[in-house]
């Protein structure tokens, strides 16, 4: 059976200090873990600024601070000044003078997971100037004012760029409300704290748990051992979803592909494909069988498209036994039929699908996505859930969720989910990926992510067709092997 790596728990402020508590006791101490701290904080520093630049670190009073000072330890190739800031009225004209210089990076380290109280208005004007700065900035664990169990800005609270938070991340980071806050939620959690004593529901994805996957393939392997997927997708109008979503499907590299379209679209969806057989008919329902997993919905918003596909799309979600993927506009047809039992079932909402299913609203499902997940599952009977969207949550109606931690702003694009439903489908139609579809799913979703990032780091402006031709090639490292070409 396929395993994550050490789990890392997404977890309050009470566990965090609890998991100090321990460490310490063990004999850890708190300056050799400051020092790594600083270590993690100078890779991204570096990483958000060029050799010969200027980055301004304003430190408080505690450990949040002594971690931003001891980035400069690191940053040997930066120009760096630093501010230790403990009067924020007396301070306020000396981060005036700094910021006019208009450093290329701030590291914010003001106040830390500690602060459970508003901010006085001395405060509170200081980090408004910072603020209006605009310039990006890298925040220490959570940004400074902002509450993180509940992801409430504490009157005021400084926007970053980039979070990297220490050990796990603290789960008022994961609320909605936190967002604009908190920018790019990182973790640096390998700093010499012992392996972490808190449990939780919800689970942060890293690079290294998919170091190992997917397994290597057999030697002997044809294309009947990496299954055939059928696709059921595209009407007049939206015939360019089908042809992402088949493209997403071969970048999971199975065995064979057939996509089922509508006839008026057949002759412009075929001539954008080759590897996969485009049939202009659906497949009938004794056929539903004959495959090795089945996606449906990409494409189908024509007003006809209900009428067209709609039966044959909840005959295979309640009779067939091999993985059925539902995306886009199929996931409105879905009744509360139940399906074979142990069969694998994923659907792939946005938060506006999401609140079809629950006859609600996106407001409302956005601020508990966690509970919006669970209740989703739950009224499809405890399918797979991915609730797409910035950190982009994969679980069923009860047991572990977990949190993508790839991705960027850029995947808001047409044709973004009709690729990650493609590539979902073409990795649970082999064999081999099904023993625990949860980890394959969250594959899937961080290597969607991770390849955008991967883009994004080389070019301002990029299109999902350059996403289907770089999907699958990031490593467990979260880079691109060097030497990989895209097919």
């Amino acid at each position: 059976m396929l395993i994550f790596g050490m789990p890392v728990p997404v977890i309050n402020i009470e566990q965090m200090r609890e998991w100090e508590r321990v460490t310490w006791n063990s004999g850890q101490t708190e300056a050799e873990v400051i020092r790594r701290v600083g270590q993690h904080l100078a890779r991204v520093a570096s990483r958000m600024s060029r050799p010969g630049e200027s980055i301004l670190i304003l430190a408080g009073k505690g450990n949040n601070g002594a971690d931003a000072i001891q980035a400069r330890e690191f940053l040997k190739d930066r120009l760096v000044e630093v501010l230790s800031i403990a009067d924020p009225a007396a301070d306020l004209g000396r981060i005036e003078t700094a910021l006019a210089a208009r450093p290329a990076l701030i590291i914010d380290g003001l106040f830390g997971i500690g602060l459970n109280r508003p901010l006085s208005p001395e405060w509170a004007r200081f980090i408004e100037v910072l603020n209006n700065a605009n310039r990006p900035v890298l925040a220490v664990d959570v940004p400074s004012g902002l509450n993180a169990d509940t992801g409430q800005p504490q009157a005021v609270a400084v926007v970053a760029t980039v979070t990297l938070t220490v050990g796990a991340p603290k789960v008022g980071c994961l609320q909605s409300v936190s967002w604009p806050f908190v920018g790019r939620l990182e973790v640096a959690d390998e700093v010499g704290l012992i392996p972490c004593p808190a449990s939780s529901e919800l689970h942060w994805t890293l690079p290294v748990d998919f170091r190992e996957f997917p397994p290597p393939r057999l030697i002997s392997g044809h294309k009947g051992t990496y299954g055939h997927l059928a696709i059921i997708a595209g009407s007049l109008g939206f015939h360019g979803a089908a042809v992402i979503a088949a493209k997403g499907a071969q970048r999971a590299q199975p065995g064979l592909i057939t996509l089922h379209t509508q006839e008026q679209v057949y002759h412009s969806v075929s001539a954008q494909l080759q590897q996969t057989m485009v049939s202009p008919s659906l497949p009938a329902g004794r056929q539903l069988g004959n495959y090795s997993a089945i996606l449906a919905g990409p494409g189908l918003a024509a007003p006809d498209a209900k009428e067209y596909a709609a039966a044959i799309v909840r005959q295979a979600w309640r009779e067939v036994h091999v993985p059925v993927v539902i995306d886009a506009s199929a996931l409105d047809w879905l009744g509360t039929d139940a399906f074979p039992k142990n069969a694998i079932r994923v659907v792939t909402p946005h938060p506006g699908e999401a609140a079809r299913i629950l006859r609600s609203t996106s407001k409302t499902g956005q601020m508990d996505r966690l509970a919006t997940l669970r209740q989703v599952s739950g009224r499809l009977n405890n399918c797979i859930v991915v609730l797409k969207g910035h950190q982009t949550l994969i679980g069923r109606s009860t047991g572990e969720v977990f949190v993508n931690s790839s991705g960027n702003p850029h995947l808001a694009q047409g044709g973004s989910g009709d690729l990650l439903g493609g590539y979902i489908a073409g990795l649970l139609v082999q064999p081999a990926l099904r023993s625990d579809p949860i980890q394959t799913v969250c594959f899937a979703v961080w290597q969607h992510g991770a390849c955008a990032d991967y883009l994004q780091a080389k070019s301002r402006n990029w299109t999902i067709e350059e996403l289907s031709q770089e999907l699958g090639n990031c490593s467990g490292d979260g880079l691109v092997p060097a030497g990989t070409t895209s097919a």
